[in-house]
């Protein structure tokens, strides 16, 4: 791939899911070639047509990732995404009247990339392990969220008419809890089933504990006590058992999304370095790992990390305001996998439990303090990344204590004595 400075003329595509317009500008800034193609394997073509005759061309877009941009890497041309408010942005420097179309869109990042692609950063060729892993990790995160969506419209049609069995479960994204509802759709066939089937289906499905099983036969004994109208009972048992279904089947496909993004994870180079942070286990590990991705000069600082992870706050100056809020920019679902792996980590690493705390002393909330945490630990993560290291408690205690970390100060000083 070229660099910026071996480039001879830029090009701006602005996507669509059927057709694509473009536009390409020589160093001088003329419009040397506007074009639209369809989203097709006839279209590609005519693009790659249409670019031979500039060699060393360069294209902007607003994306970094997606259908359009698989075409771009293939016809050997370097991508430059654009983050979509600054591609507005460029939009207004050519029309600040407010006028907006295809057209003029290409053109403006063709023009941008001309005047300010110096400093962008082009997409390199991925890891073809890497690329399948984030996909796989991104679904499996949007499956879960579907399940939840599911598992919330369950527990709203039994709360119609099935008060038992939404007592019996507080965790309804356990299997055994659609099961009892595919097995026993509403309160009268619980209660006709009888305590032999109560005491089988138990056992069956892992639920036969001490503390649980005397609450769960009582509430089963008196599901015959709980009635709603006929056309209620039918209309939604009918829906909590379409839900339950659904719901079995998504765990199989979780299931099978596990095993691969597994085997994928245990593949790669740098699995002992992710699956050494304490807390991110075998689910945020590979979430980490496929978002960083392999490239080691993506980020040349740990703030750049810090950045894209949604960590490091934003400062707004203006004469003499001064004020400092979250980040709302970044890749979310890396914000998302750090989130997790901070709170995770606190069970993990005492450090990261008295970091945690010391924030909420301060007044923060949970959420806020799990940034902070998720801040100090990417700084880490980053170290380790660029040196190719497993995580090493004890040396980054004595790095803590080289150093004068307060956290260390935390640790290490004597519990107070009650009044």
């Amino acid at each position: 791939m070229k660099t910026w400075k071996e480039l001879t003329h830029y090009a701006g595509l602005d996507w669509a899911g059927d057709h694509h317009a473009v536009a390409v500008v020589d160093p001088q800034g003329q419009v040397v070639a506007e074009f639209r193609i369809d989203h097709s394997a006839t279209g590609w073509a005519e693009f790659r047509n249409q670019i031979a005759a500039y060699p060393a061309l360069g294209v902007a877009l607003e994306t970094r990732g997606g259908a359009a941009v698989e075409e771009l890497l293939q016809s050997d041309c370097p991508v430059f995404p654009v983050q979509p408010k600054a591609a507005a942005r460029y939009r207004e420097r050519k029309a600040p009247s407010g006028v907006k179309d295809d057209q003029l869109d290409a053109w403006a990042m063709a023009d941008a990339l001309r005047l300010d692609g110096r400093a962008w950063r082009a997409l390199a060729p991925e890891d073809p392990l890497i690329q399948e892993l984030r996909l796989l990790c991104r679904d499996e995160v949007a499956l879960i969220e579907q399940r939840t969506a599911l598992v919330n419209q369950l527990r709203a049609a039994l709360r119609e008419y099935y008060d038992p069995a939404l007592e019996a479960f507080d965790d309804w994204t356990l299997p055994a809890a659609w099961a009892l509802i595919v097995q026993f759709p509403t309160p009268t066939e619980l209660a006709q089933a009888g305590q032999r089937k109560w005491e089988k289906f138990l056992p069956v499905h892992k639920l036969w504990r001490p503390e649980t099983v005397a609450k769960r036969l009582a509430l089963f004994a008196g599901a015959a006590d709980w009635k709603r109208s006929e056309p209620v009972t039918r209309a939604q048992s009918r829906l909590a058992l379409s839900l339950a279904k659904m719901l079995q089947t998504l765990e199989r496909q979780l299931d099978d999304y596990r095993q691969a993004i597994e085997a994928l994870f245990v593949q790669h180079p740098d699995q002992g370095l992710f699956g050494s942070l304490p807390g991110a286990g075998s689910k945020l590990a590979p979430r980490l790992m496929s978002e960083l991705g392999a490239d080691r000069q993506r980020f040349d600082t740990p703030q750049s990390l810090q950045c894209l992870a949604g960590t490091a706050p934003l400062s707004f100056q203006s004469g003499q305001i001064f004020r400092v809020k979250m980040r709302r920019g970044g890749n979310a679902h890396l914000r998302h996998a750090v989130h997790l792996w901070a709170d995770c980590s606190r069970a993990a690493c005492g450090w990261a439990q008295a970091y945690y705390q010391a924030q909420r002393q301060k007044g923060k909330s949970h959420a806020c303090a799990l940034r902070c945490l998720g801040h100090r630990w990417l700084e880490v993560l980053w170290k380790m990344w660029q040196t190719q290291t497993s995580y090493d408690g004890e040396l980054h205690a004595r790095n803590q204590q080289k150093h004068g970390s307060w956290v260390i100060q935390i640790l290490t000083a004597p519990a107070a004595k009650p009044g």
